[in-house]
């Protein structure tokens, strides 16, 4: 009896040995998979803002098209020992965040569901929406979603991670508007979390990233809107210039006192046609900003503005030109409390010149494009934040702060390590001067979260927030994900 069982008994382990989630799931003919000579897979791995990312190469694409079909697949992958990544938009450009070599990529771009409760507006979104689609969606309802900036960018991440918006000084991060979470946890089952039934969870949520399961579903509060103005002033660079916005941008973090209006500035240098320029751009959520709103930056004569009245829908899309094709892209950050007005020349020179000293020995980098964004994150986010629902950033309203945003896009894949090394050291060196000039008393002693949307993968997300906070999050982890699928099997920042 033992010798007629051993071959059938060894087939079945040998089965088990070989069976993987690509196979599994293809078996269940139901559920949407792609293999590597299918044209969706090639398709699906060009629609990363990093090459590096669409260079790591998938054992085969996963397209689920419900909640059940994601709880499905995550069972299967469970009983596996297979790297995985799951992808909304593909805007974080950090290798094995939602991109993976040689395991299932679960792309959620079939949960695009934009739907609007048009007594209340409570809208449920699906992270498979860009923020363009989404726009365009809602045109029309009277409604929005507060979410981000660039209309090409994923909604799963952008709201896993918080969520800056042209809106935040109303209504806070994106993630500060999510009501409830569909969640497929690490064991496949569904859970519909809300701030009553399991508030801690509801809290890691929201600034937390991909540590807890994968959402399919964000039911928001979303607010009313009609036509809103913004566009872009350019300016070619110049000494002068550099002083006269860097300090433009500083006291509107700090006068501003209308939620409606909201700047990015931004400079960015490339190796084509020698190109340093300032590229700002201004919003207001109404027709038309108060006479005189944005006169620090319209009164340093800008070479083109594009500013005018226009739909949310079509600020979304205009947004879209700064997504570079064909490039390998870093992104990095650091939050600093603003200067005060005597010393910002000290500080946001001081930082800037630092920028640029560091971006002159990268111009010889093929395609390299450079970029370093001023935001402002004034006191008012922190409050609406925090008023309107618990999140792991928790920002204080002690100080009004900046966040910078950094960037490198070059061509070279072999260059890959080398602009890692670079950009630390721009980050780095921008971390050491705030310190110092907390240490000296330049700079107020504050509170400094990193922003996870802009997080470089050596930046230490997790150290920056609050040490309860983190424990939190730790906490959660180990509660809804025991086995640590989500903390040993994908990549992203963990507690």
């Amino acid at each position: 009896m033992v010798s007629f069982l051993l071959p059938s008994v060894l087939l079945t382990f040998a089965s088990l040995v070989l069976a993987d989630t690509c196979s599994e799931v293809e078996a269940l003919h139901y559920i949407n998979v792609t293999r590597p000579s299918n044209l969706a897979y090639i398709e699906e791995q060009t629609q990363y803002w990093s090459t590096s990312c669409s260079a790591l190469l998938p054992s085969c694409i996963i397209f689920p098209k419900s909640t059940e079909e994601v709880s499905t697949v995550v069972k299967i992958l469970a009983a596996t020992d297979e790297k995985f990544a799951v992808k909304s938009g593909g805007h974080n450009p950090n290798n094995g965040f939602s991109s993976v070599h040689g395991g299932p990529l679960i792309v959620t771009e079939h949960l695009d569901q934009a739907d609007v409760n048009q007594a209340t507006g409570i809208i449920d979104v699906g992270p498979g929406n860009r923020l363009d689609g989404i726009a365009a969606k809602l045109q029309g309802s009277g409604w929005t979603f507060v979410g981000g900036r660039i209309g090409n960018t994923g909604v799963g991440g952008l709201v896993l991670g918080g969520g800056l918006s042209y809106m935040s000084a109303q209504y806070g991060w994106a993630a500060s508007l999510v009501l409830e979470y569909t969640l497929v946890y690490a064991n496949g089952t569904i859970g519909h979390v809300n701030k009553d039934n399991y508030p801690d969870l509801f809290k890691t949520l929201k600034g937390g990233g991909n540590n807890f399961g994968i959402v399919t579903n964000y039911r928001l509060q979303g607010q009313r809107q009609g036509n809103i103005w913004g566009g872009n002033l350019v300016y070619p660079r110049t000494p002068a210039k550099d002083r006269k916005l860097l300090k433009a941008v500083r006291d509107f973090t700090e006068y501003n006192t209308d939620p409606k209006a909201a700047v990015i500035v931004t400079a960015e240098r490339t190796n084509v046609n020698l190109v340093d320029s300032w590229i700002i751009f201004l919003f207001y959520d109404g027709p038309s900003p108060p006479a005189g709103k944005f006169a620090n930056f319209t009164d340093i004569n800008p070479l083109l503005d594009t500013t005018r009245q226009r739909t949310y829908a079509d600020l979304m899309a205009l947004s879209n030109w700064v997504v570079l094709k064909g490039e390998v892209v870093d992104i990095a950050t650091e939050t600093i409390p603003i200067p005060s007005a005597k010393d910002e020349v000290k500080v946001m020179e001081e930082l800037h010149n630092h920028w640029r000293n560091i971006t002159d020995t990268t111009l010889l980098e093929p395609g390299i494009v450079v970029s370093i964004a001023w935001q402002p994150f004034p006191k008012a986010i922190a409050r609406e934040a925090r008023a309107r629902s618990p999140d792991l950033i928790e920002a204080d309203d002690s100080v009004d702060r900046i966040i910078i945003e950094m960037n490198y896009a070059f061509t070279l894949q072999s260059s890959y390590d080398r602009m890692a090394d670079t950009m630390e050291a721009t980050y780095g060196g921008v971390r050491q001067r705030v310190l110092g000039w907390q240490q000296d008393g330049t700079l107020p002693k504050s509170y400094n979260p990193l922003f996870m949307n802009y997080g470089f993968f050596r930046q230490d997300y997790f150290g920056r927030l609050k040490p309860e906070n983190r424990a939190l999050a730790r906490r959660v982890q180990e509660e809804v994900d025991p086995e640590g699928l989500f903390r040993t099997r994908t990549g992203g920042w963990r507690p």
